[in-house]
């Protein structure tokens, strides 16, 4: 009986620093400020960034850097995304719906749109930004 209280709290505790690593949910603002630290040119104002991510519950994001634009939507949560996803689909030019899914990720509750598919280096770099 000594021996599991001290076992379970340690366990507790471990749990508790293992699940703090990473949001539940990706918000634009401190997404913006870890872009613009890799040298994108950023803004997180609701007539720059188009309809879908303006409207989305966490905010949206645009993100620019030479040769490719990236919006970002911030849905609450995974199925918002979903959403947001399904309504990048509808309203993207007709010239982009054929190859949407060359340009557009899902990271839990963020739904990234380019406008040139990205090279894995941009990919990286940028889920590495998403922050909550």
């Amino acid at each position: 009986m000594r021996l599991a209280l001290p076992t379970l709290i340690t366990a507790a505790l471990f749990l508790a620093g293992c699940s703090s690593g990473e949001p539940s949910a990706f918000k634009a603002g401190s997404t913006a400020k870890c872009l613009r630290g890799k040298g994108y040119r950023v803004t997180t104002d609701d007539a720059k960034v188009g309809v879908i991510a303006a409207n989305a519950p966490n905010g949206g994001l645009r993100a620019n850097e030479p040769g490719n634009t990236l919006t970002i939507a911030f849905g609450a949560n995974s199925d918002d995304a979903l959403q947001i996803a399904g309504a990048f689909k509808r309203f993207a030019p007709k010239k982009l719906r054929p190859h949407i899914t060359d340009v557009m990720r899902t990271q839990k509750n963020a739904v990234l749109l380019w406008t040139v598919t990205p090279p894995q280096d941009e990919l990286n770099k940028v889920f590495a930004c998403l922050k909550g």
